[in-house]
């Protein structure tokens, strides 16, 4: 049954799914229409708000691309690259692999998104790489949707934004919800934790039974780009003072101590408050601190290009459906229709949904707890709703459709060397068995709270 389904969704996927940037495109002009079609603006104010938008995210976008190089050039240095490979030999039959993969990325995510992503695919990689030299029959799209499956619990875990948000100091949503929500109610609450372990294991199992049962439907692994990037460098045959500072690990090494201290100077004053500049500066510390020498950080560094390169090209396209949602007031007329139907213990269910709705439009955890919080804030107040189940309902939504989202796979795309329709394919039947365990683990924990 499993098998014929999920062969009728590869079909369905492979013959309409869009590439990345078509996709972005295609939804700019879907968030025009709704906004002339739900709201009382004219074609100038959509446009106006859409070209107000294109460099609304300008400053997050900076932010994103340096996490994207630094996470990447810190996983190509060792011994992160060795351990990988380790790793990946273990798993001695198809099915173990793919359940490696998707719990590999699922703990990695649940730390750390960016890291999550990076790995993940690169885990993914190495795992079809190290099939191939055993002799084991591994479908390579199954193993990366498989990796990429497990960024499921991303936002229950340690770098979610909305959680993290709510819970800092001095945050815009402060004064509407009468005081900070501490994480121990959010990402360290039982029920989310158990939540997130029973949906990754559900993923995990799933993807072990998509593996292909004819022989001839395995696509192994194929020798790529990302697989001989050697990061040694030359050495001038001149020598000198420049040359050996070039090469030595000392000068890489002490700015790695550098920013090490930064940082505990940072949460000496500041607290346990973690942004996304001290996420971008601990990478590149990592990084500089593993490097043999500047120059073989800056070959790491340079090889991530690629990875960094579609974030620039989409997102102010994304930021231009954001600026469409918000200043044409399509949110504010569609949030309160799904509030007035809840009830106490359905709100954070419909906030679960309309978030896994509208993070096809604007994939930003952040942004999208901007746009969603304060009118379901507003709601669980009024029925009486546990505010920590709302700001997680908002959270799941927005990772549960983060694995079939076009954008978010792009990393995934480029470092295995596959096409965004290959991995969601299959990420799409995961996506819909991860459905059951986050809507109704959000529930019971409402209903049984």
């Amino acid at each position: 049954m499993l098998e014929k389904f999920s062969a009728w969704i590869v079909k369905i996927v492979d013959r309409y799914l869009p590439d990345p940037f078509v996709f972005a495109i295609l939804m700019t002009f879907i968030a025009a229409v709704l906004a002339l079609l739900l709201t009382d603006s004219t074609p100038v104010g959509v446009l106006s708000a859409w070209g107000d938008g294109l460099s609304m995210l300008l400053s997050f976008i900076s932010q994103m691309a340096l996490m994207l190089l630094f996470a990447y050039a810190m996983s190509r240095l060792e011994p992160i690259p060795t351990l990988l490979n380790k790793i990946a030999s273990l798993p001695n039959t198809p099915r173990a692999a793919y359940i490696t993969a998707t719990l590999f990325t699922g703990l990695v995510s649940y730390f750390s998104w960016p890291l999550g992503l990076i790995l993940g695919s690169l885990f993914a990689r190495s795992l079809g790489i190290s099939a191939r030299a055993k002799g084991l029959k591994l479908h390579y799209p199954l193993v990366a949707a498989a990796a990429f499956a497990g960024f499921i619990v991303w936002h229950m875990g340690y770098s979610a934004s909305a959680p993290l948000f709510v819970a800092t100091e001095g945050n815009a949503m402060q004064e509407q919800m009468q005081g900070l929500i501490p994480v121990s109610e959010t990402i360290f609450a039982g029920w989310n934790i158990g939540i997130a372990i029973v949906t990754l294991m559900m993923v995990a199992i799933t993807s072990a039974l998509l593996h292909p049962k004819n022989a001839d439907e395995i696509e192994e692994c194929e020798q790529g780009v990302y697989d001989s990037g050697d990061l040694e460098t030359e050495r001038s045959d001149q020598g000198g003072l420049a040359d050996w500072v070039e090469h030595s690990r000392i000068p890489v090494f002490c700015m790695g101590l550098l920013i090490c201290a930064y940082l505990m100077h940072w949460f000496i004053s500041k607290g346990l408050v973690i942004d996304l500049n001290v996420v971008n500066w601990s990478f590149l510390a990592i990084g500089l601190l593993l490097a043999k020498s500047s120059a073989q950080y800056a070959k790491a560094f340079y090889s991530g290009a690629r990875t960094a390169a579609p974030v620039m090209l989409q997102y102010p396209f994304y930021g231009g459906i954001m600026g469409i949602m918000l200043g044409t007031g399509i949110i504010a007329s569609i949030v309160p229709v799904f509030t007035r139907i809840a009830t106490e213990h359905t709100l954070p269910v419909i906030a679960f949904f309309l978030g896994g709705l509208i993070n096809f439009f604007i994939p930003s955890g952040g942004a999208q707890w901007a746009v969603q919080g304060p009118a379901f804030v507003e709601a669980a107040q009024e029925l009486g709703t546990d505010l920590p189940l709302v700001v997680m309902g908002i959270a799941y939504g927005d990772q549960w459709t983060n694995i079939i989202h076009p954008f978010t796979v792009i990393i995934f795309v480029i470092i295995t060397e596959l096409k965004a329709r290959q991995i969601i394919a299959y990420t799409a039947v995961m996506w819909l068995v991860s459905t059951l365990p986050l809507a109704l683990g959000l529930y019971f924990a409402s209903a049984l709270g």
